[in-house]
């Protein structure tokens, strides 16, 4: 077999094992890199490029790996925004945690957001109690969006990210 085709099948290979694992293992772990996630990432890519170059470590043979992971992620990402059965297989939907003031207790259990997340997020935003949010969702990159109800204001989005000190306003 040519070369650089067992490189193009063996680089296709692991992306396609990459987007199950982060897939199994769920959207709220993105949201929000840590020391130790920035640390299993980098020994993931260590542990896995020779699963794609294999035996060539040449120029040309991580060129070609890394063109080819750009490549397919382009067209993955084409595949998405085209074709709606696929993008619902591969991208999971939003979910409703408060609605109305009232909590989904069992999308909060399932989802393994504790209410001290869900009050972090709250108070990054300045809403101090259940009752005053409209809407709370976690997003499908992992980001918790709250729609606040303010008696001075009309409706006023924002977003919280998940387990991150900084917070990000839009209105």
């Amino acid at each position: 077999m040519n070369p650089y085709l067992d490189i193009v099948l063996r680089s296709i290979s692991v992306y396609f094992f990459m987007i199950i694992a982060l897939r199994i293992f769920g959207k709220k772990e993105l949201s929000q890199l840590n020391t130790a996630d920035i640390i299993l990432i980098l020994l993931i890519s260590n542990s896995v490029q020779n699963a794609m170059v294999g035996n060539d470590t040449s120029l040309w043979g991580g060129l070609t790996a890394a063109a080819v992971l750009f490549a397919f992620n382009f067209i993955l990402k084409k595949l998405i925004y085209t074709y709606k059965p696929f993008s619902d297989f591969m991208l999971e939907k939003p979910q409703i945690l408060i609605h109305d003031g009232n909590l989904d207790f069992k999308k909060l259990s399932k989802l393994n957001i504790t209410s001290e997340e869900l009050k972090e997020a709250m108070r990054e935003h300045g809403v101090e109690y259940y009752k005053d949010v409209k809407l709370a969702m976690l997003e499908i990159d992992g980001n918790i969006s709250i729609i606040s109800i303010s008696g001075k204001e009309t409706l006023r989005q924002t977003h919280y990210k998940r387990m991150k000190k900084s917070k990000k306003t839009i209105r």
